[in-house]
């Protein structure tokens, strides 16, 4: 039988990933430096052909995320033992051994073409694998010059061969076939291709869908909070699943907040025939209209039959409902939000969990707030898997140099979202761990009444 595209770079990344495994961890480290360093030298050329190839999202933002998810996500790698014995816990008598997995299949966006496929191989040469790229046709080109500047960067460092691949020109059969030959695969963008991922037979991490709703509490600065927001709303054209959908605000403060808002930039409509006009444009049949993904305020504008000030950053809607009520409480994938009234904070949850359950659940939820009841209470009662406190939410939920989360392009969702991980994505997903258990010496057991006492 004759091998098949894949049986072959599967092959070849077996063969890059035996040698590779013998590495030290500080060839390792070394490596994984230099990938995300050609990334970060080259963050123009990259952002350029990024926006050229999927005709979305915004230069200048996309060179900011290719060198800050760069940087940012070396960062958090840098000094960590993922290479052969990474603990050794004499006390308890426990050996922690990191072993590689092997092939890592990565499937990833066009909305997120160079990024995604570095920091996916940043994690899987961390822990001693080989990884071969599925990128979405539509950003192929832009992917695979991603890949090959960091097959440059790393055979001067004596990497084998072989050991980062992609697929020249991806299709849906070729992808499902990697998926299956593979050890394990990284599936990040739509519903669609996540379950594929997890019907390949093989354990996958995918992504679920991003809704993130913003609640506004009424001990801040309006004019400081939604200035935050909308940064949020509008980094790379609104493309990123973590960008803020809907901001929950006081019915009291109401007015307040949306003047913050205009004064930061938004149009905000509140009469139902032009919400009605945009509601049209950017759905279709219930779902997404994928011409408005990613795209300016002004084409979005021009589609709805609206006319906004050129200097419009975001547009503000006010829908007819929460929930299954309105179709603008489902994620919008461009530069407009909604804005929903609550009265007491227990409703402003009540109202993004329901929202949630429409769609996004398990993904993420930013409350701009000084109350610490009001955020754990947020904490205790959202089904997401990250709050993000006080800050732009599409480019700090996927891990930043100011908070704690893992810098990463794939934010599990936990099982609300179908995920097997409701955490950021890391090297320490891709190792297996031997452990090696000693007996505990003078250690007295203790007695059945005592265990329970």
């Amino acid at each position: 039988m004759d091998k098949t595209v894949v049986d072959v770079m599967v092959e070849k990344a077996r063969e890059a990933q035996k040698v590779f495994e013998k590495f030290t961890q500080e060839q390792v480290d070394n490596i994984v430096k230099a990938m995300g360093k050609v990334i970060y030298d080259n963050a123009e050329v990259l952002a350029k052909e990024a926006v050229e190839e999927t005709r979305m999202g915004v230069y200048e933002d996309k060179v900011a995320k290719n060198r800050g998810k760069s940087k940012t996500i070396w960062n958090s790698l840098k000094g960590k033992k993922s290479i052969g014995i990474i603990d050794e816990d004499y006390e308890n008598g426990l050996i922690s051994i990191a072993k590689p997995i092997g092939v890592i299949c990565a499937v990833t966006p066009t909305t997120n073409p160079i990024v995604t496929p570095m920091c996916n191989a940043m994690f899987a040469l961390k822990g001693g694998n080989a990884i071969i790229v599925a990128p979405h046709p539509r950003s192929k080109k832009s992917s695979a010059h991603a890949v090959e500047l960091m097959n440059e960067a790393i055979k001067k460092l004596g990497a084998p061969d072989s050991l980062i691949q992609i697929i020249e020109e991806p299709s849906i059969e070729l992808t499902n076939e990697l998926m299956q030959k593979s050890d394990v695969v990284l599936a990040t963008g739509g519903m669609a291709m996540v379950k594929s991922a997890y019907s390949s037979g093989k354990p996958s991490f995918g992504v679920g869908a991003g809704n993130v709703q913003v609640i506004i509490d009424r001990d801040i600065d309006f004019i400081e909070a939604t200035q935050k927001v909308i940064a949020g709303r509008i980094f790379d054209n609104g493309i990123i699943c973590s960008g803020e959908q809907s901001i929950i605000v006081p019915q009291d403060k109401y007015e307040e907040v949306v003047k913050a808002m205009e004064v930061n930039g938004a149009f905000y409509a509140g009469d139902e025939a032009i919400v009605s006009k945009f509601r049209d444009v950017l759905f279709k049949n219930g779902m997404i209209n994928g011409d408005i993904v990613g795209q300016s305020v002004q084409f979005i504008a021009n589609l709805a039959g609206v006319e906004v000030p050129k200097e419009t950053k975001v547009v503000l809607l006010k829908p007819t409902g929460i929930g299954k009520e309105d179709l603008l409480c489902k994620e919008k994938m461009c530069p407009v939000m909604i804005v929903l009234p609550y009265n007491t904070f227990e409703e402003a949850v009540a109202i993004a969990q329901t929202n949630l359950e429409l769609e996004g659940k398990g993904h993420t939820t930013a409350i701009h707030s000084n109350n610490q009841e009001h955020i754990r209470y947020a904490g205790l009662n959202l089904t997401v898997s990250r709050l993000v406190v006080n800050a732009p939410s599409s480019t700090t939920a996927g891990g930043s140099l100011f908070n704690s989360l893992s810098p990463t392009t794939t934010l599990g969702c936990g099982t609300w979202g179908n995920n097997s991980i409701s955490e950021n994505l890391n090297y320490k997903h891709l190792i297996n761990v031997s452990r090696v258990a000693f007996v505990k010496t003078g250690i007295a057991a203790p007695t059945d009444e005592e265990i329970w006492a």
